[in-house]
């Protein structure tokens, strides 16, 4: 079992939780676990961080080739089922706009591999407007934990250097 991390989740610790300089350790763990086969993401997510213009454009274009894995034949095939229950159970442009992104790619993956998700997103049953990573992650028996419940299910803990 690996963890799979979203779009947002780097984001949001790129722009809030764990800055690049504020909490570089964060940064580093990823890395380490990446080398130990423990935390990746999928070339969908890559594509779309790789749209911005900011800094964590330089950190994951250094990481591409390990860190974010490709399509394979087993997430493929998952994908036809998270996408026939996008298109079953929401509008036709909500279900166009999921399927557009690397969301149901990234599902599709820890589906078909055993992963765990690690996404900012918060289950929000009721929603319709937007398919949301934890509700598809239900609906599949996907674990789909935030990035901190991971920081603290490793045990990671980020310490001051003493002086």
């Amino acid at each position: 079992m690996a963890y799979l991390i979203d779009s947002s989740s780097f984001i949001e610790a790129k722009d809030r939780t764990f800055c690049f300089d504020i909490c570089p350790g964060f940064w580093d763990w990823l890395d380490q676990q990446n080398a130990h086969g423990n935390v990746f993401s999928i070339e969908r997510v890559y594509k779309e961080l790789d749209e911005g213009n900011d800094i964590l454009v330089p950190w994951i274009r250094l990481r591409k080739q390990r860190f974010f894995l490709p399509d394979d034949t087993l997430s493929v095939n998952q994908m036809q089922q998270i996408s026939q229950w996008a298109t079953s159970g929401y509008s036709q442009q909500v279900s166009a706009d999921f399927l557009r992104g690397a969301d149901p790619f990234l599902i599709a993956f820890a589906l078909a591999h055993g992963h765990t998700v690690v996404s900012d997103e918060i289950l929000i049953r009721a929603e319709k407007k937007k398919i949301k990573i934890p509700v598809v992650c239900e609906a599949f028996n996907v674990t789909c934990i935030r990035p901190h419940t991971m920081l603290r299910t490793e045990g990671v803990r980020f310490i001051l250097a003493q002086p």
